[in-house]
């Protein structure tokens, strides 16, 4: 049964954190080999299973040890039709593999949650087509049948949530929160921007947000950021407008090149892990709504880490002084 998916508790003030960049870790710190960044390829074989579940390990370590909350997001980023097909799945494995992505989180969870570090689970959906570049970009109608099949599989193994990683146009970002909405399954959409703050199609944030919102009766459950530095998108998050505080979570990159630059690199920036932290700790004393912490390309445990020593105090500031934030004790 889903534990958290009639009751998300990172819909309270609770602090949470999540992963760092799962392929970029396996890839230049685990020497695994990923064909097309696709990290639920290593589901299928045991040495290949054990290391995704030692990178979840920890990640939850951290996140029990600061008695925090923990969001477990799936390694099914690539999971999806077209990229299946390009590692041979048939649509039958692509589901069962999906099952078996989620029934390694429900494993952990059993292991390690604690009172203080609740810890849910969700199902990771990532763009049809390129994470950085809008090709082949599918009508709203197109991209709800192209990723319900992947939902449907999320929630029929219980996954708490389904969340849209890495999305970089609206139409596609519509379709998933569509086809979540059909299967009653709460989702979290997170754009990815330039270094300008604006999703690749040159659309704002802000112009994003509203849209998806418009098209779906405002159904995710909040909005995140991912796979851009801090430094690309903060200039954007000003004012005291109501569509931030839709904005609850943000998993940056360790990087400050931008999409192509990265593209191009042949080796790992993984930037500055204290320095990552100092700038998640000023997005969180100026936007105290946001409370799922994690990170995305060239981040790993260090980065997390860093993360949450910076931010907790921001949350402990929040909670003396307007109990925003509750971080639990363990009894």
């Amino acid at each position: 049964m889903a534990r958290y998916r009639n009751n998300l508790p990172q819909l309270s003030n609770d602090l949470f954190l999540t992963d760092g960049g799962l392929e970029t870790t396996l890839i230049f710190r685990e020497g695994l080999d990923l064909p097309d960044f696709a990290a639920f390829d290593l589901l299928k074989h045991d040495a290949g299973y054990r290391a995704i579940q030692q990178y979840f390990r920890t990640y939850v370590r951290i996140a029990t040890e600061n008695q925090v909350g923990f969001i477990l997001e799936s390694a099914t980023w690539r999971a999806n039709p077209d990229w299946g097909k390009k590692l041979g799945y048939s649509s039958a494995a692509l589901a069962a593999i999906n099952r078996q992505a989620i029934a390694l989180l429900h494993d952990i969870r059993r292991e390690a949650e604690t009172e203080a570090s609740r810890m849910v689970i969700s199902g990771c959906v990532g763009p049809r087509g390129d994470g950085y570049i809008p090709t082949d970009a599918m009508t709203e109608d197109e991209a709800q049948r192209y990723h319900q099949p992947q939902i449907e599989t999320f929630r029929d193994a219980d996954a708490d949530l389904v969340t849209a990683i890495t999305m970089n146009y609206v139409e596609e970002a519509i379709g998933i929160t569509r086809a979540a909405q059909t299967m009653r399954m709460p989702v979290v959409i997170s754009f990815t921007v330039e270094t300008d703050g604006k999703l690749p199609t040159g659309q704002t944030l802000r112009e994003a947000i509203a849209q998806v919102d418009a098209a779906t009766q405002q159904y995710p459950a909040y909005y995140m950021l991912n796979c851009a530095h801090p430094t690309h998108f903060a200039g954007t998050l000003v004012g005291g407008e109501s569509w931030l505080e839709r904005i609850r979570g943000i998993r940056a990159n360790a990087s400050t090149k931008s999409h192509a630059e990265l593209n191009e690199s042949e080796t790992l920036d993984d930037g500055n892990p204290a320095e990552l932290g100092n700038q998640y700790h000023k997005l969180l004393d100026k936007f105290p709504q946001i409370n799922v912490l994690g990170g995305c390309c060239g981040t790993d445990d260090r980065h997390i880490a860093a993360i949450c020593n910076a931010c907790l105090p921001v949350a402990w500031a929040h909670l003396s002084s307007s109990s925003r934030f509750h971080v639990a004790a363990v009894s």
